[in-house]
């Protein structure tokens, strides 16, 4: 496998951008760096699905939506898992 050519490069960012990268970073055992790449990758890079496409537009065109009567929960749940 060939090695990606990288660049230094340098950002501004608020400081709670950086602490919260930090803390993201520690949590999952890794560095910094390789956090924003990988939240960058899967931002640039990533297509959501068609069903996810078609909610989007949905959500964009400004149609208004039935409200859902969510006061009977069991009957609720049966209407969206049809």
């Amino acid at each position: 496998m060939l090695k990606e050519k990288r660049r230094a490069t340098s950002f501004r960012l608020p400081t709670y951008l950086i602490d919260g990268l930090k803390l993201e970073a520690k949590r999952q055992n890794t560095s910094m760096n390789s956090l924003v790449e990988l939240l960058l990758r899967e931002d640039l890079y990533s297509e959501p699905n068609e069903e996810t496409r078609a909610a989007i537009e949905e959500c964009r065109s400004g149609v208004e939506l039935p409200e859902l009567d969510t006061s009977d929960l069991d009957a609720f749940i049966k209407s969206i898992e049809q």
